[in-house]
């Protein structure tokens, strides 16, 4: 492969990582012997921004929650990656 595809490949497998592992994360937080797997912290814009051109109104605004479990999402993504994709 070349290495602009490997490059698309990990990307694909770190972002799946993170999203299964977070979502799995706040599935977790339900059961008592797994919270901490939804342990984490939220980061962004607090409100967003909105810029009104009367004809056209743009909102900006990003929120990001990194906890324990979409951690370990990542890391078991890299770990696959460089085992099985060559």
């Amino acid at each position: 492969m070349s290495i602009n595809k490997n490059f698309w490949l990990l990307l694909i497998f770190v972002l799946s990582g993170i999203v299964v592992g977070g979502l799995l994360g706040e599935l977790a937080s339900q059961v008592n012997w797994l919270w901490w797997l939804a342990y984490g912290q939220e980061f962004g814009t607090s409100s967003p921004f909105v810029l009104d051109l009367d004809i056209l109104k743009l909102t900006f605004g990003i929120s990001v929650k990194i906890n324990v479990a979409s951690i370990i999402g990542l890391l078991l993504s890299i770990f696959i990656y460089s085992r099985f994709v060559r």
